[in-house]
């Protein structure tokens, strides 16, 4: 820290302890005259405002002596030394207990006394008045604060906060205490009827949805913020649709589960993202997630620069492992993650690690020097069209990469395989290549003593290459958004249940099964595409353009003869997954025709029906 720097801070201490200061001084005095101020006026009532000569003088000295006792009595509950927020609830019973016993033991004193300078009734009386002072003087101080806290009218936006719960409402106190705040509240709004007219911090609720429109002419809020906790998609849209109608610009506050971690700010305000809109409810906040298994464990994540590689970085990251190790192929990938962690990207820390999976040895190598305990493999190429026209690439790294990981692993404890849910009844190269992965990684569970397992997604919002990202970018190019088929549907969930679905395989998953998370209902990604088109700032059109080879028109989550159990929680399905020996894959030949390779692919997947239990065979009974 530079001696420039020191000296601010030091000036910045001195500066807070001196108007620390001066605020006690203010307080002391105020106090101090609040009981001669009490007393005085207490006996000039009580003698019916005829004093006799003297009365007035005494009855200020006795209220002196017992403003010296409310500051001893204050002392020692430390009043006077910011214990409590001024104004608050705590203050005002930190404040009105110092008064009461003040006033008690003036009153002891006054009764044991021979002869009483003031009648017997000015402690209780003159108590009164004084405590009514001093808190008088309290909300005038905290108002007065308040105000100057407000931001600059002439500098922030006028907005709107829609919902007074308990997230709006902190919402609007963070936004009403930061002077130089961008957002300045001139109004809320509220569903709820017994909200009306209530007002918070000189901020009044001025109507429900149905007002929106009256609410922003009244007052000429520039936003509407939607601050509804945790609200479904459904209202989401409509409260958008009527800002904009009204000719406001519309913000939202990200659910509770995104803000666990700190409280809610004016930074947590942002633009509506897609998967608010979406008609499907997230399940992430559902999920009791331990990560009590990485702490203190290596830990290793394969495809680390990738959309899910990078999040699972950052969430390991929180459960305080050993050592994290993180690997990809795509220099540029490993550098924007560690920009992301650590705010610096020098590229030359050990954990950071540059490998490819077709590498057999050097994978090898790897694992064996840096005795990764806990692997995580995002490692894959995902795109479907692509492998379905170059097979022998999903061979040579989705299957052959993924049997490279897994042959070095006989001392690791856990590994979780990623998986997708066109592994399920799989009719493409990629599907097919993922329920590759998903049973070689079942035979390594029967060969290690460690627990190996499987996790299927549906499509990750936002991810790379996702269709999410794809509608984005023929927005910004004016370009007409490209939907297979009007009726196709998908599975659709955020980076945030994805990663979670990771994190909670490695702590419930048992040897050899498959984990799926209920993503409840699918999405019609011509919905999608109309909510993504109604955003956008310029009309964008829907173009049908037929299925492509190896696309189904509707996901499944299971494959025939999979029974579906939930024997840890009831969003999280576990499949149980039959052995394939690595040996079957030898044979496969990238290098040729590609039909042929997908072909081959195909029958590696084939998994015969046992009719005597209803399941494939080879897989225990108890699995199930």
């Amino acid at each position: 820290m530079s001696q420039e720097t020191e000296h601010t801070e030091h000036a910045d201490r001195s500066s807070r302890r001196g108007r620390a200061r001066r605020r006690t001084a203010g307080f002391l005095a105020t106090d101090t005259t609040a009981w001669v101020s009490g007393f005085g006026a207490a006996v000039w009532t009580r003698f019916e405002f005829d004093l006799p000569a003297g009365q007035l003088g005494r009855a200020a000295a006795i209220g002196l002596l017992a403003a010296v006792v409310h500051v001893a009595v204050a002392a020692v509950r430390r009043l006077y030394s910011g214990r409590h927020p001024l104004g608050s609830l705590q203050e005002v019973q930190g404040v009105a207990g110092t008064a009461i016993l003040t006033a008690a033991i003036v009153l002891l004193g006054l009764l044991s006394s021979g002869e009483r300078p003031v009648p017997a009734s000015t402690p209780l009386v003159g108590g009164a008045l004084a405590l009514l002072l001093m808190l008088g003087a309290r909300f005038a101080y905290r108002h007065r604060r308040d105000l100057s806290m407000r931001p600059d009218v002439r500098s922030s936006t006028p907005v709107l906060l829609f919902g007074m719960g308990d997230a709006g409402q902190e919402l609007l106190r963070s936004m009403l205490g930061d002077p130089r705040g961008r957002y300045l509240p001139v109004g809320a709004l509220d569903d709820d009827p017994d909200k009306r007219d209530l007002r918070i911090r000189r901020v009044r609720v001025l109507g429900g949805r149905h007002d929106i429109d009256a609410a922003v002419s009244r007052t000429g809020a520039k936003a509407v913020i939607f601050s509804v906790a945790n609200a479904d998609a459904a209202l989401i849209r409509q409260i958008r649709e009527a800002t904009l109608t009204a000719g406001a610009v519309f913000k939202v506050l990200p659910p509770v589960r995104d803000l666990v971690d700190h409280r809610i700010t004016v930074t947590d305000v942002r633009d509506v993202q897609i998967g608010d809109l979406l008609g499907r409810r997230q399940v992430i906040g559902d999920l009791p997630l331990s990560t009590n298994s990485l702490t203190g464990r290596r830990v290793l994540v394969t495809g680390a620069g990738g959309s899910i590689g990078s999040e699972l970085c950052r969430q390991v990251m929180k459960a305080d492992p050993g050592e994290l190790m993180m690997l990809d192929r795509d220099e540029s990938a490993l550098h924007g993650l560690q920009m992301s962690l650590a705010g610096r990207a020098l590229l030359d820390s050990p954990e950071l690690i540059l490998a490819d999976l077709r590498d057999d040895e050097g994978l090898r190598r790897i694992i064996r020097e840096r005795r990764p305990e806990v692997i995580l493999h995002a490692a894959a190429l995902k795109h479907l069209t692509l492998l379905q026209r170059h097979p022998g690439e999903a061979v040579k790294t989705n299957v052959w990469g993924t049997l490279s990981v897994l042959d070095a692993c006989q001392d690791v404890a856990k590994f979780v395989n990623i998986s997708t849910d066109k592994a399920a009844d799989p009719i493409s190269v990629l599907g097919y290549s993922k329920r590759i992965t998903e049973r070689l990684t079942a035979h390594a569970a029967s060969r290690f003593p460690g627990t190996f397992l499987s996790v299927r997604f549906g499509n990750v919002l936002s991810s790379r290459g996702s269709v999410v990202t794809a509608f984005q970018r023929q927005i910004e190019d004016g370009k007409p958004l490209t939907v297979t088929h009007p009726d196709v549907t998908r599975y659709l969930m955020t980076v945030q249940e994805a990663v979670h679905l990771v994190l909670q395989a490695a702590e419930i998953g048992r040897d050899g099964e498959a984990l799926v998370l209920d993503m409840g209902e699918p999405v019609r990604i011509a919905d999608l595409a109309r909510q993504m088109a109604e955003q956008a700032s310029s009309k964008a059109p829907i173009v049908y353009t037929g299925l492509r080879p190896g696309e189904k028109l509707h996901e499944t989550l299971f494959g025939t003869g999979e029974v579906d159990t939930r024997p840890f929680h009831p969003l999280v399905s576990h499949v149980a997954v039959p052995a394939l020996d690595p040996m079957e894959v030898s044979g496969l030949d990238p290098y040729d025709d590609a039909a042929k390779v997908a072909e081959h692919l195909a029958l590696l997947c084939a998994q015969p029906i046992d009719p005597t239990v209803g399941g494939p065979v080879g897989v225990p009974l108890q699995s199930r």
